[in-house]
């Protein structure tokens, strides 16, 4: 119980990132897919912005003299948390863009009946 309350926001992370992974994987519906790949992803931003930060230390921005690095949590971190939000809102665009014209040509949203309808469009053509 004790390593729960040390690593609890590591362990939120770890249950969002199932619960994203079990949308992805169990409904059939496109636009909750995409909603449990979201979950998915902000699953690993927390878990990388808990892994970067170190209580009692600072933002490495250069205040009061002190210049020794172990004074300052580590930027990478948050750097890749940055660009990683940038990344799924783009990737989330995207999905979301081609949902849209899946639904437009096959007027479904279910991943099972898509597929069939291609590949029986295929067949005829």
């Amino acid at each position: 119980m004790a390593s729960f309350l040390t690593n609890n926001v590591e362990v939120v992370a770890i249950v969002l990132f199932s619960i994203g992974f079990t949308s992805l994987l169990l409904h059939k519906n496109l636009v909750k897919k995409i909603i449990g790949l979201n979950i998915m992803d902000t699953a690993v931003d927390l878990f990388l912005a808990s892994m970067g930060y170190v209580q009692g230390k600072t933002a490495p921005i250069v205040e009061n003299g002190i210049v020794e690095a172990s004074s300052y949590i580590n930027p990478l971190p948050s750097g890749l948390v940055l660009t990683s939000i940038v990344v799924s809102v783009s990737v989330t665009a995207l999905m979301l863009a081609l949902t849209v014209r899946l639904y437009h040509r096959y007027h479904t949203l279910n991943v099972d009946e898509i597929y069939l309808l291609a590949r029986e469009e295929v067949r005829r053509k």
